[in-house]
C-alpha cells in the first residue's frame, strides 16, 4: 500500500496501544489476598488463560446499550468465576462478589494500566500526516473512559467495540463498523495488532492491511510501516 492510497490506522487496544501494569496472575492473587485466601499467582495466571480461551465470545447483539453494559459486566463475573474456582475451592471466597466488584473497578481505572511506549508519539505523527486514527476492540464498555483517563482518547477517532457492531473480532464485520465511521475502505486502511487470529488475520479477512506488532517494545519504529 503506498502513502497516496493509505487514508486511515486503527489499533487493537489490549496488548498494541496499552499494556497491563503487571500480569492478570498476579492481581487477582493480591485481591484474593486481601479478601483472606491465598492463591498463587502462577496457578491464577494459567487459570485465567484457559477460562478466557474457553469463553464464549463477549457479544450481546439486539439489546439496548444498557442491557449489554450488564451483560459484559457478567460475562466477566462468570470467568473471574471460573479462573477462581479452577484455581481454588471457591467456597473460600465467603464475599467472592466483593472481589469481583473490586476487580472490575480496578480494571476500569487507569492504575491497572500503561500506554504502550511511543504509543502517542505514534499516533501524533500519524495524525500530522493526515492519516485518521481509530481503535478495534473486543473489550466491553469500560474501554473508552479507560483510553481517555490514559491521554489516549483525543488522539483516536473512533472506538468500536463488539456492542458496536454485534460481533468480535475476528468477524469482519466489526472492522467494517469502524472503516464506515470513517468513510473509508478497507483497501485503504492499516490494522495494527498483537493477536495473530483476532487481530492479524481477522484485518486481513476484512481486506485491511495487518501489522504485527508483537514484541515491539516502542511503537515509533512502526511509524514508517503505518
Amino acid at each position: 500500500m503506498t502513502g497516496d492510497t493509505r487514508r486511515a490506522v486503527l489499533f487493537d487496544a489490549v496488548g498494541t496501544l496499552i499494556r497491563l501494569h503487571e500480569p492478570v496472575g498476579d492481581t487477582y492473587a493480591r485481591f484474593a489476598h486481601q479478601a483472606g485466601v491465598e492463591i498463587a499467582a502462577a496457578r491464577l495466571q494459567a487459570a485465567f488463560a484457559d477460562a478466557l480461551q474457553r469463553a464464549p465470545q463477549m457479544v450481546f447483539p439486539g439489546l439496548p446499550p444498557a442491557a449489554v453494559a450488564a451483560r459484559e459486566r457478567e460475562w466477566w463475573r462468570n470467568l473471574v468465576s471460573a479462573v477462581f474456582a479452577a484455581a481454588g475451592p471457591m467456597e473460600r471466597f465467603g464475599a467472592f462478589d466483593a472481589v469481583f466488584a473490586q476487580l472490575w473497578e480496578y480494571y476500569a481505572g487507569a492504575a491497572a494500566w500503561a500506554v504502550t511506549p511511543g504509543a502517542v508519539e505514534l499516533l501524533q505523527a500519524l495524525r500530522a500526516r493526515g492519516l485518521r486514527t481509530g481503535m478495534v476492540s473486543n473489550f466491553d464498555h469500560r474501554l473508552p473512559a479507560l483510553l481517555d483517563a490514559l491521554g489516549l482518547a483525543a488522539l483516536l477517532e473512533v472506538v468500536v467495540l463488539p456492542a458496536d457492531a454485534g460481533a468480535a473480532k475476528p468477524d469482519p464485520r466489526i472492522f467494517a463498523v469502524a472503516l464506515a465511521r470513517l468513510g473509508v475502505r478497507a483497501a485503504a486502511a492499516v490494522y495494527g495488532g498483537d493477536d495473530a487470529d483476532d487481530d492479524i488475520a481477522g484485518a486481513e479477512r476484512a481486506g485491511l492491511r495487518a501489522v504485527d506488532v508483537t514484541g515491539v517494545e516502542d511503537l515509533r519504529s512502526l511509524t514508517s510501516r503505518l
